[in-house]
């Protein structure tokens, strides 16, 4: 037996299929015929440039944000709370129970408590003074 550094995309789907198996024989039957599906939405200018969106995935009746982004152009406008609010509700039409999200100090954390999320987790020195956030909100 030996441990090799290397990242090759074939081994990597390998192990993420033998944990995706293991996991699959360990949740109920519900959660595995529960929708699975990658989701964002844009908000675009009227020359068709994205200057707003967030992406996301629903998997297990919950949802999760991977990225919020607000052009600092169209920032204040309500744009970020538009996006958060229309991903729930699709969160919501699927059945998901409840979405979550991370975000760091340097990313505006008091925006998501004002939509109802609440921190059920922080790393206080995540780097160089950094503290990661990690909230969510029951739908």
């Amino acid at each position: 037996m030996k441990i090799v550094q290397q990242w090759d995309q074939k081994d990597s789907e390998f192990i993420r299929s033998k944990l995706v198996e293991y996991n699959l024989s360990h949740i109920p039957e519900k959660l595995k015929n529960s929708p699975n599906e990658k989701i964002s939405f844009v908000v675009r200018d009227e020359e068709d440039n994205i200057v707003a969106g967030i992406t996301g995935y629903i998997v297990w009746a919950h949802a999760h944000v991977d990225f919020l982004w607000v052009d600092e152009s169209v920032r204040k406008e309500g744009y970020g709370t538009k996006l958060l609010k229309r991903i729930e509700e699709f969160a919501r039409e699927k059945g998901c129970t409840f979405i979550f999200l991370e975000t760091f100090s340097f990313q505006a954390p008091e925006f998501y408590p004002r939509n109802g999320y609440e921190v059920f987790g922080k790393l206080e020195d995540y780097s160089e003074g950094l503290i990661k956030y990690f909230l969510k909100k029951q739908l």
